[in-house]
């Protein structure tokens, strides 16, 4: 018998345990282990059984047992001092208010945030980084508040059938039962954000509210009476549904968005955020919704856009354009030839996202272009996916170089708190004195190799544990009331070389390109004395059947009785799996199309516990990788076709694990220990964990990014906007005068046989129309001429201005010194130049000499 309705009833705790209560209500319990310590001794079954929510489980515990420990004193004092120590995490200073004129609030909009496997509300790596982005913020005292959806479903739970194919559920996930409550009114009504729609009707949404230790994160959830059943249902599901759909859930993200956090702040009685941080496409309507603000004190479109372009970063997550949302212009004129947002014309939205540039669709609305024309300030998650993005997106600013292209780029990093194991942190508290294993001496002769190693093979002895239970139950799933084969308590071996790869299953991160040669893999999964494991997870995206293709032949291979102990694919991978596996894992493997892995943060996640990478040159990888924290698979960039690339690529893996990683790690002392192979894994460890560590992403936000935004948007706002007034009125003029702009003439001198110690003088005389030289940045560009004369390794001097005559073009000149031998090219670029710009190529104009 199935029940029709269903809802969480919270339980009340006895006064004594009101601490209790209170850990409980703050999500620092899911990265802080004293805290999870104290829940797991309420009832250790029970508390891994619900997978660690806190929540869930003192609703499930039997009173009798709350009864108990209201009387346990020593209990209660644990909880006390636990809930004083939180106290103190939320309300001393910590690193950012020792800063000097930060801002006093910033906003961080994503369409998922992962934070605990208790709360179901991502997809896969960037809901994850968004987690661990607000997690860090919280721990640096970053005054960050978060924007997202809630989804009644989640993303998806998924199963594997017996032919091996994915399917996919959707329990509906009771918001009553999650650590949330209701953002409320003054008058104790639950606060509501409207959007208006074509049909006339609007799309209403509650504001849920999570504390995330310091920080705020504001979910909207459409599954209220206010809407009818089609529009409830748009918060249904994560990166669910079709066109329409999705735009539902990003206008609701960004404009609702925006609109839920002015209620925050009015009944909190906090201060606004002044920066503000789109975390991917998704919620790029933010912008819009702050300009439509904006327009309601008096400003015109165009100067409002300047005030919000200052204050606001754009992140762009994906290097490859189908992972761009893009809609049908005329869905888009649609939704906003409606009073949705007053003061913003559908014109005027379609023309930011509009594909306005050479290979460009004019029919379609492009997210990731409108939120870079939004943003003055836009990033990349690793250095090669800041260069792959400089030129995916370079068609915006034509002439300029992609090396010009305004997109720096912050790598991503990951919370060590949250993905370090227990083993470890207890081995670093025990040995070295901190529970920080980001920043101790994983070098000194305090933790020895022995220690080391134990540690390492005891976390490898949990992942087995656990793929044994899964494993367990997802055939108890698919076959109720048979009882499991036996070989399933047999599966994998914790002294066995574990190799761990687990992600989202798009084609291009080749899940299946370990199965190349399965002669040669199967080889080394039975070599009888090195043999290899092969522990794997991922999900791919309901609609794509090639990535469930995928996903099916691995599955079919692995379930080959010469192999099946030696290889297993885990089904529904999630937080919780994940925290098992990086640990329990001595080599992760990556193995993407480079350079199409924008960053790749579950390898960071096993190097946070001593496991070593093999992994294609791509996202993190290539600008981390050392030669001693792991391998790198070489690139056949050469290849022929894919196919080659496939197969050299693939043989090149196979040799690594072979010759190299196997040996290493069976490679025994007198001692038994691979001092070798633990050589590495401290290496690993002292030298990445303080730079994988999402605190020092962070912190690069915070430096880089999010202190100059401020400060741009505090310059563009004073006298009643002013100086937006007076930015936008010079754009326009230099724009119409731009096309008069151009070098005529450039003379050099100052050298005759050019030897490493002369100088050269150069003066450029440059067309301005009725621009003036104020205007302008006249720069010199010079570097090592290579093929066709292109400049390499380039520098740039700005020429002075020398003089102007009337009716004559403007003089300008510099000398800069041959400071080395060989080649020597130059060229003078002149590109708009005004103080509230953030970087000269912003406006897509450069005149070059010919």
């Amino acid at each position: 018998m199935k029940a029709i309705g269903r809802f969480t009833v919270r339980t009340v705790l006895p006064d004594s345990l009101a601490a209790v209560g209170a850990l409980a209500a703050n999500l620092r319990w899911s990265w802080h282990e004293p805290t999870k310590q104290l829940f797991a001794r309420i009832d250790p079954q029970l508390w891994d059984d619900l997978d660690h929510d806190p929540i869930a489980l003192l609703g499930a515990v039997d009173p009798a047992r709350l009864e108990q420990l209201a009387h346990d004193e020593a209990f209660i004092a644990d909880a006390e001092s636990l809930r004083a120590d939180l106290t103190a995490y939320l309300e001393q200073p910590r690193w950012y208010q020792s800063l000097s004129d930060a801002p006093e609030r910033l906003a961080y909009f994503s369409p998922e945030f992962g934070i605990a496997s208790a709360i179901p509300q991502y997809s896969g790596g960037l809901g994850i980084l968004a987690g661990d982005h607000l997690k860090s913020a919280s721990d640096l005292g970053v005054p960050l508040i978060g924007v997202g959806l809630f989804y009644k479903a989640g993303y998806f739970r998924q199963a594997i059938d017996r032919d091996g194919w994915q399917k996919e559920s959707y329990p509906v996930i009771d918001p009553d039962g999650l650590p949330m409550h209701l953002l409320r009114e003054h008058d104790g009504s639950a606060v509501r954000v409207s959007l208006a729609l074509p049909s006339g009707d609007a799309l209403h949404a509650r504001v849920w509210q999570m504390t995330v230790g310091r920080v705020v994160l504001l979910l909207l959830d459409t599954d209220i009476h206010d809407n009818d059943d089609d529009l409830r249902g748009v918060t249904d599901r994560l990166y669910g549904g079709g066109g329409e759909h999705r735009l539902l859930q990003e206008l609701l993200l960004g404009i609702g968005g925006v609109r839920a956090i002015k209620r925050y702040v009015d009944v909190s009685g906090t201060a606004a955020p002044t920066v503000f941080h789109t975390n991917e496409g998704h919620a790029g309507f933010l912008g819009l919704e702050r300009i439509s603000d904006l327009i309601s004190e008096g400003l015109s479109f165009t100067e409002a856009l300047q005030v919000v372009r200052a204050a606001t970063l754009f992140t762009t997550h994906t290097p490859v354009p189908a992972g761009i949302d893009r809609f049908d212009s005329e869905l888009i004129e649609r939704y906003f030839s409606t009073e949705l947002l007053p003061g913003v014309s559908a014109a005027e939205v379609l023309a930011l996202g509009a594909e306005d540039f050479d290979g460009g669709d004019s029919a379609v609305h492009n997210m990731a272009v409108m939120g870079l024309r939004l943003a003055q300030r836009a990033n990349g998650v690793s250095q090669l996916h800041g260069e792959v993005s400089r030129g995916m997106f370079g068609a915006l600013w034509p002439g300029f170089d992609n090396d010009d292209v305004p997109i720096t780029s912050v790598t991503n990093g990951v919370h060590a708190p949250t993905w370090t194991d227990p083993l470890m942190v207890a081995l670093a508290k025990e040995k070295l004195g901190t529970y920080a294993t980001d920043h101790c001496d994983w070098r000194s002769e305090a933790v020895t190799d022995a220690d080391l190693w134990s540690v390492r093979r005891a976390m490898r002895e949990q992942l087995v544990a656990d793929a044994r239970a899964r494993t367990t139950a997802a055939w108890a799933e698919q076959n109720p009331g048979v009882a499991a084969p036996s070989w399933m308590t047999q599966l994998l071996d914790p002294d066995v070389l574990t190799i761990g790869f687990a992600r989202r299953v798009p084609t291009y991160k080749r899940l299946t390109l370990m199965l190349h040669d399965q002669d040669r893999l199967r080889a080394l999964l039975t070599d009888p004395e090195r043999p290899v494991q092969l522990v794997i997870a991922g999900k791919s995206h309901p609609a794509d059947d090639s990535g469930k293709a995928l996903i099916q032949k691995l599955v079919q291979f692995a379930s080959d009785p010469e192999v099946r102990q030696r290889i297993v694919f885990l089904p529904n991978y999630d937080i919780g799996m994940a925290r098992v596996l990086y640990p329990g894992t001595d080599i992760w493997l990556n193995n993407p199309l480079r350079p199409l892995e924008a960053c790749g943060t579950s390898g960071m996640k096993a190097a946070l516990n001593g496991s070593l990478n093999l992994s294609i040159l791509d996202g993190w990888w290539n600008e981390y990788y050392d030669a001693e924290n792991g391998w790198a698979i070489p690139t056949a960039d050469a290849a022929g076709d894919d196919a080659e690339r496939d197969s050299l690529e693939a043989e090149a893996m196979y040799d690594l694990i072979e010759h190299q990683i196997a040996p290493r790690f069976y490679d025994r002392d007198a001692d038994g220990l691979p001092r070798r192979w633990l050589q590495s894994i401290r290496h690993t460890l002292a030298t990445l964990s303080p730079e994988l560590s999402a605190d020092r992403m962070v912190r690069e936000y915070v430096e880089r990014l999010y202190i100059p935004a401020a400060h741009a948007g505090q310059a563009i706002s004073v006298d009643g906007y002013r100086p937006a007034r007076e930015l936008a009125a010079w754009k326009a003029r230099v724009a119409e005068q731009w096309p008069n702009v151009a070098v005529t003439h450039v003379e050099s001198g100052g050298v005759q046989s050019p030897q490493v110690g002369d100088h050269l003088s150069v003066r450029a005389h440059v067309h301005l129309g009725e621009l003036t030289a104020d205007d302008v940045l006249v720069e010199l560009a010079y570097g090592r001429a290579r093929n066709g004369d292109d400049l390499v390794d380039v520098r740039r001097k700005t020429l002075d201005f020398v003089g102007h005559e009337l009716g004559q073009p403007a003089t300008f000149s510099t000398t800069v010194p041959l400071e080395r031998p060989g080649s020597f090219g130059y060229t003078v670029r002149v590109t708009p130049r005004h103080a509230l710009l953030a970087n000269p190529a912003e406006l897509g104009l450069v005149a070059i000499a010919d």
